[in-house]
């Protein structure tokens, strides 16, 4: 669909989301430098803050690791380690500390057997291939079957389009899972900060501001992963009716 040369189908399935994501991938850059910028009051750094929420949770086979970058931090399940990026490790702020703490958050739902982790975990291996994969396979079945070459093969390029979608459509639910994931583990992050005294109730407030900025490029890269899947089914529809 295409009106004065612009796709129709981008604007209305992948802008919107596109243009959120933009909106809070700066939203949460400008919340962490924000916060950055004001220490917290117990002094704990994020690898101690860590440390500490672990400890108070029960916590002690997991491994706390320094690796490169800004805002990289992770943990990783299969190996039970938090890894802290160079901007949260050693810093003392308020921004570290709510981010080592959402990590944090992700390794107390490992220990304590959190569905919806389990699930995304087990989601990967498909997950990768299907974003890879799925959308090329998907759109070269959607060129073929609709170009001059396809002939008396139609119903080949639409199988190769329907696996392309299915493949894709493992990736989209992916992202899917990992919100109540991401937003489970920022819940948890607040309420040990909180139980833990690593912060009073001013520095919460602070904290739950840059975990919601983060949230929110969750919540861009789902809807922008369900858009790009709901504009290749309307092209496929869309091409079938043509036919």
């Amino acid at each position: 669909m295409y009106l004065g040369g612009i796709d129709i189908t981008y604007i209305i399935f992948v802008l919107p989301a596109l243009l959120l994501s933009l909106w809070a991938s700066a939203k949460v850059k400008s919340s962490f430098a924000k916060y950055d910028k004001v220490m917290s009051k117990k002094g704990y750094s994020g690898a101690e803050a860590a440390s500490i929420l672990m400890r108070a949770n029960g916590i002690t086979d997991v491994s706390i690791n320094r690796i490169g970058g800004s805002l990289t931090d992770n943990y990783n399940p299969s190996s039970k380690t938090l890894n802290l990026s160079d901007a949260t490790f050693a810093s003392r702020s308020i921004a570290a500390i709510g981010v080592a703490a959402h990590e944090t958050g992700h390794a107390i739902q490992h220990n304590v057997g959190y569905g919806p982790l389990v699930l995304r975990s087990t989601m990967v291996p498909v997950a990768n291939f299907g974003s890879r994969l799925g959308p090329w396979l998907a759109i070269l079945g959607i060129v073929l079957g609709g170009s001059g070459t396809a002939n008396g093969y139609l119903s080949i390029w639409q199988l190769l389009t329907n696996i392309g979608l299915i493949l894709f459509s493992a990736s989209v639910l992916f992202y899917v899972v990992t919100l109540p994931v991401e937003i489970n583990a920022s819940k948890r992050a607040l309420k040990i900060l909180k139980e833990t005294g690593v912060f009073d109730s001013e520095e919460l407030k602070c904290a739950k501001k840059v975990l919601t900025a983060a949230a929110m490029t969750y919540v861009a890269s789902a809807l922008s992963a369900i858009g790009s899947l709901l504009r290749l089914i309307f092209i496929s529809k869309s091409r079938q009716r043509r036919r």
